[in-house]
């Protein structure tokens, strides 16, 4: 039986991502720093060498995209080695080039350096976004700074369900996999299909950029994820990031869920 160490594995791609690896019979470690299955601590080093013994595979979830880490992940991967682990996935995100010296863009370099059989795995925004994170409507009101920007949402359980694929059959060494709903949808087509969904009006309200900036400056954001964030807000408003990626077709060989369908599924969460 595999053995794969999930670090970022109480979130939201980890916590799917748990439940199809042990649906496909593997054993699964979840990573926490208060001990859970294995005690991990990026800001620790000296827990690396036991969270990693007897691990197949490694799903990796930075400490997030405010700072530099990928002098920490190429430590994990050096202990990783050391312990006969065989390969790593790294959750990115597809929109990693609209900030080249970002703390992601980073993290996937060291990776790629590194000793492993490596996969990345770049997706595109959640559709779990509107309703575990920055676009849950608030009394109706969608708020982003995105303009009629359109975006290909892609269903977290399609991530997971490619990671897991990825790490079980070690058939995707070296890859880069981008990962996308089968459509662009902009935030007023999003807001109309949530709408039908939770019985109630739903709308999308434009922000401008710079409010927007200074909103997360007031709630004591660190500056670097605020670069990080409004480049990939970027990316949709420029329409640059309205493209769809193939990666649940290539990798699993089923359509990529739709947003009209995974909202069916989960949006009654938000009535």
């Amino acid at each position: 039986m595999s053995t794969f160490l999930l670090i970022g594995g109480t979130g939201k791609v980890g916590s799917r991502l748990a439940e199809s690896l042990r649906l496909q019979g593997a054993e699964v470690r979840i990573a926490s720093r208060t001990g859970g299955d294995s005690r991990f601590d990026w800001r620790d080093p000296e827990t690396y060498e036991a969270a990693v013994a007897g691990v197949t595979g490694i799903f990796i979830v930075g400490p997030g995209s405010a700072s530099d880490w990928s002098h920490l992940l190429s430590e994990l991967l050096r202990a990783a080695e050391s312990a006969g682990v065989e390969r790593v996935a790294l959750l990115s995100a597809r929109g990693v080039e609209f900030l080249k010296d970002g703390a992601v863009a980073k993290a996937e370099k060291a990776l790629v350096a590194g000793p492993l059989d490596w996969t990345i795995l770049r997706p595109s925004h959640f559709s779990q976004n509107f309703t575990e994170a920055m676009f849950v409507p608030v009394d109706g009101v969608i708020v982003a700074p995105v303009a009629d920007g359109a975006e290909p949402f892609v269903d977290v359980l399609d991530i997971a369900d490619v990671a897991a694929h990825v790490l079980a059959s070690g058939q995707y060494p070296n890859q880069v996999i981008e990962i996308s709903g089968p459509a662009a949808l902009n935030f007023d087509e999003a807001a109309s299909i949530l709408e039908a969904e939770i019985g109630r009006p739903v709308v999308y309200r434009n922000e401008p950029a710079d409010a927007h900036v200074e909103s997360l400056r007031a709630a004591g954001t660190p500056e670097g994820y605020i670069t990080w964030r409004m480049a990939m807000l970027g990316g949709i408003r420029d329409g640059k990031d309205a493209y769809v990626s193939d990666g649940v077709q290539r990798i699993l060989g089923r359509p990529a869920t739709s947003f009209a369908d995974w909202a069916a599924r989960e949006a009654g969460s938000l009535r």
